[in-house]
């Protein structure tokens, strides 16, 4: 296929991630996929794999293992998502995104298995299986795979992982009903095989017990294993120093914002060192966090006024982002944010955890999806939470209005989205 032509494709799909399932477990399966690896000869056991589930940080924490791999000399593929501008961002080997041209070919590959393997699969199972027929390909030697939903069900679930990584359990993809943690915990803990070694950031000891009793081969745990000794905010991100199991870091700059990143850090680093059942140099970490680089996660874009972009989303990311602004942007700054939100949220504890209070205005949009909430409504629940709101549709005009009202020493912050935050990226260089 050409790329115009496997976009098509997939657009003719059925897309959760457009249409949500919250909540639901129920007819989640693997099988599909599963079938299509069968189909292609089972392209995903050609390499190792480092399964990555959780509610918070996943994004960043794959950014981390990927450069900390990559720097150790391997050919590293990483499946992530969602994405920000383009959806080959959601591939990638060496650190590079997929070509247009490699894209159109896996994803013609895959279609062509499916049909003719009678085989109906969705958006999200078609292009996870052209992902992972993508590292074969390029003969990686080790694929780092994000869970779209939860873990057990999800279509990732055909690969086996070396390593399970688990950052954490929070309110997200979930109607918040019952014990929601202990259920979240256990549809994740579904990566988990007999051969893996779990590599756990959650530290509830009842959820703990949950992931443990799934039966991995080894659990390397937060805070009995591995933990940030000191994070102190520097020049360009965070300095750190991080204990191990077999080592770790002193006084490494990780060059990201937040002392959330500084956790991030710590279980990147004890997954590195399992995969390769050893201590890493210390000129490899130091080169790899400070390269180390996370489009939309408190991103800077523009300076005069400082512009900061953040996919957060959910309760615990906007209260970890409120934070950031907190301690690394927000002294003698007026703050401005644009904020649009999807649905599948409550957004009146978003906008709570964000601190919209905390703004000296907030400029409410419509987040440029099917799943989008009204300015309308985003406004509403900011005032709700004790914000004062403009309400501007269009994202575009948003940021403009948000701009138009800004000084050069100001801070703008861009919110509650990745659909929000990518378009905004996407026109930064015309601030």
């Amino acid at each position: 296929m050409e790329f115009d032509e496997a976009l098509d494709h997939l657009d003719a799909l059925i897309n959760y991630e457009v249409r949500p399932r919250a909540g639901a477990i129920e007819g989640l399966s693997f099988a599909p996929t599963a079938a299509l690896m069968a189909a292609l000869g089972n392209p995903e056991s050609a390499y190792p794999v480092i399964h990555v589930t959780g509610t918070n940080g996943k994004g960043s924490t794959i950014r981390m293992i990927e450069s900390l791999l990559t720097t150790m000399g391997l050919n590293v593929g990483s499946y992530t998502s969602p994405h920000l501008e383009s959806l080959t961002e959601r591939i990638r080997v060496g650190g590079e995104v997929i070509s247009d041209d490699d894209f159109g070919q896996v994803i013609g590959d895959i279609a062509r298995a499916a049909e003719a393997s009678d085989l109906e699969l969705t958006w999200f199972e078609t292009l996870t299986g052209a992902a992972l027929l993508h590292f074969a390909n390029e003969a990686v030697d080790v694929a780092i795979i994000e869970v779209g939903m939860l873990g057990r069900y999800d279509a990732t679930n055909v690969v086996d992982a070396r390593i399970a990584v688990v950052t954490n359990v929070g309110l997200d993809h979930t109607t918040g009903e019952g014990d929601w943690r202990t259920a979240i915990a256990d549809e994740k803990a579904g990566i988990i095989t007999p051969e893996s070694v779990l590599v756990l950031g959650e530290t509830d000891p009842a959820l703990v017990r949950i992931f443990v009793g799934e039966g991995p081969a080894r659990t390397v745990q937060r805070g009995e294993d591995f933990e940030v000794v000191e994070d102190r905010l520097a020049v360009g991100g965070r300095l750190v120093s991080l204990r191990t199991p077999r080592a770790g870091a002193e006084d490494v700059l990780v060059a990201l914002h937040g002392a959330h990143q500084s956790e991030n850090a710590s279980l990147a680093l004890a997954v590195a060192e399992e995969f390769f059942d050893a201590p890493l140099p210390d000129d490899v970490i130091t080169e790899a966090f400070d390269t180390v680089e996370v489009p939309g996660r408190l991103e800077i874009v523009h300076r005069s006024p400082l512009v900061v972009l953040d996919t957060a989303h959910n309760v615990p990311g906007a209260e970890v982002l409120a934070a950031t602004v907190a301690t690394d942007f927000g002294e003698g700054r007026r703050r401005f944010l644009v904020l649009g939100m999807q649905d599948g949220r409550d957004p009146v504890a978003v906008c709570h955890g964000l601190q919209v209070a905390d703004y000296h205005l907030v400029v409410a949009c419509t987040a440029p999806t099917a799943r989008g909430l009204t300015a309308e409504v985003v406004r509403d629940a900011a005032i709700t939470a004790g914000a004062t709101v403009d309400a501007v549709h269009d994202v575009e005009a948003a940021i403009d209005h948000a701009l138009g009202q800004a000084d050069d020493h100001d801070l703008v912050v861009v919110a509650g989205s990745n659909t929000v935050v990518g378009r905004v990226r996407a026109i930064a260089d015309e601030f």
